[in-house]
């Protein structure tokens, strides 16, 4: 049966269980419930699946059961640290994605017209023009109901300028055209725009796309491994720091990155206090559950960011 999942028969696949039997199994293993149709609501709206990633930060070295004194509240209070964390994450990625769309976008229709984009020859010669011709079609048509789209279809003859292209791409979109780009194209837009080595801008966006959508599906940033290698790169102020380069970089080295690549000028200082300003206060509030050395952070991880 081509395209469907066969099992054997000695595979099973577990029965759903009842709100009821889930707060009983928590319960079983030692997990103090201080507010039962609290616990019973929570449950009901967010999937137990999810939950119990967030409660085994407090199970006892045997892995069976929580420490002596662990509540429901604790593995909510990790668990609402986390999604408010994911927040700070995406609004400072949120601002270096569009960095990333103007300048690339600006670059490449000055030397290429507003439409060079759909001339394979303004690409390196591995750039498959036939499947990105087929991606902006799918994407015209998944936006065909926005108001920008029904103007340029009717008022322009379905003629869009790259400016106005890329606001539908998606960051894992736009990273794909960065790195299609002529290679003398990508490093003067890396030098010009961002200041770093186009080797790098590529390494960075492609790996900063996998931190977006990571946050951007909910899942855990708290104690679990992020996406993705990031190209080490030498720190040396305000003191020296040694990125990690094993394939598991922490958190605190992508915020390094999202550092460097932040737009120049009075607003990068602006942006470092505001971005310690809101970390800092949820290590504050949090300061029982969640604690910075999980994520990578130094103890002196202030300095870096102001």
């Amino acid at each position: 049966m081509p395209n469907s999942v066969i099992f054997s028969e000695r595979e099973t696949i577990k029965s759903p269980a009842s709100v009821t039997a889930q707060l009983g199994k928590l319960k079983s293993r030692g997990l103090i419930i201080e507010d039962e149709k609290y616990a019973y609501s929570t449950l009901e709206t967010v999937n137990y699946y999810r939950l119990i990633h967030y409660f085994a930060f407090f199970l006892d070295d045997s892995g069976q059961y929580y420490r002596e004194g662990i509540s429901f509240n604790d593995g909510m209070r990790l668990y609402h640290f986390d999604r408010k964390l994911r927040a700070v994450i995406l609004s400072v990625l949120e601002e270096i994605e569009v960095a990333i769309r103007a300048g690339v976008s600006n670059f490449h229709a000055h030397k290429y017209e507003a439409q060079g984009y759909l001339n394979g020859n303004t690409f390196e010669r591995r750039h498959n023009h036939k499947a990105f011709l087929s991606k902006i079609e799918r994407m015209l048509d998944k936006n065909a109901h926005l108001a920008f789209v029904k103007h340029y279809q009717n008022k322009h003859k379905g003629k869009f300028p790259l400016w106005v292209m890329m606001e539908m791409f998606s960051f894992g979109m736009l990273v794909f055209f960065y790195q299609d780009m002529k290679n003398n194209d990508k490093k003067e837009v890396a030098e010009r725009y961002f200041k770093i080595d186009s080797r790098n801008a590529e390494n960075w966006f492609e790996n900063l796309a996998n931190l977006r959508n990571h946050c951007a599906h909910y899942n855990r940033v708290y104690g679990n491994d992020l996406p993705g290698d990031l190209r080490k790169v030498e720190i040396i102020e305000p003191r020296e720091y040694e990125m990690q380069s094993d394939g598991s970089p922490t958190l605190f080295d992508y915020l390094l990155i999202i550092k460097m690549l932040h737009r120049r000028g009075n607003e990068q200082e602006d942006w470092g206090k505001s971005f310690v300003s809101d970390i800092g206060k949820l290590f504050d509030e949090y300061s029982d559950i969640a604690h910075p050395t999980v994520l990578g952070f130094p103890e002196d991880w202030v300095n870096f960011f102001v």
